[in-house]
């Protein structure tokens, strides 16, 4: 019977161990990855650092936009076209990744993109209303 399973397990294949630390745990990502175009990436990681990228994008320029204030739809557009440019410019210049490796470029382009657009607008509207309410509510509010 245990020469059966010691065969058994000599007939698999063992697959190699990611690295760890001493203490066990897992080793971190390594951002050293994210500018390397040598870096070998699967469609989830390149999906997550894609979307976590327009995510800060969102909430960087949903906040600028708020406390400027900047209204309009022209506005909107600009934040869309910013946004997937430094996508395309990341993942197609600074990566140099096959887009068809990944599902084209529309399946790059829109990782993320729906959930950047929800977190631009909070964050336009929350920054701005509170602004405004801060600008009212002084005595002889500054207005711009």
């Amino acid at each position: 019977m245990k020469e059966g399973k010691s065969v058994k397990l000599n007939g698999q294949q063992q697959q190699p161990q990611p690295p760890q630390h001493q203490n066990g745990h897992l080793s971190p990502f390594k951002f050293a990855k994210l500018l390397d175009p040598e870096a070998s990436w699967d469609k989830d990681q390149l999906g997550d650092v894609l979307h976590w990228i327009r995510q800060a994008m969102a909430l960087a320029c949903g906040l600028l936009w708020g406390a400027i204030p900047l209204v309009g739809g022209i506005w909107f557009v600009i934040f869309l076209v910013i946004s997937t440019g430094i996508i395309y410019g990341y993942y197609a210049m600074v990566l140099k990744v096959d887009e068809e490796d990944f599902g084209g470029h529309g399946a790059l382009l829109q990782e993320g993109l729906f959930a950047s657009i929800t977190l631009f607008l909070l964050g336009t509207l929350l920054i701005g209303y509170l602004f405004n309410i801060a600008v009212i509510s002084i005595p002889g509010g500054v207005q711009l």
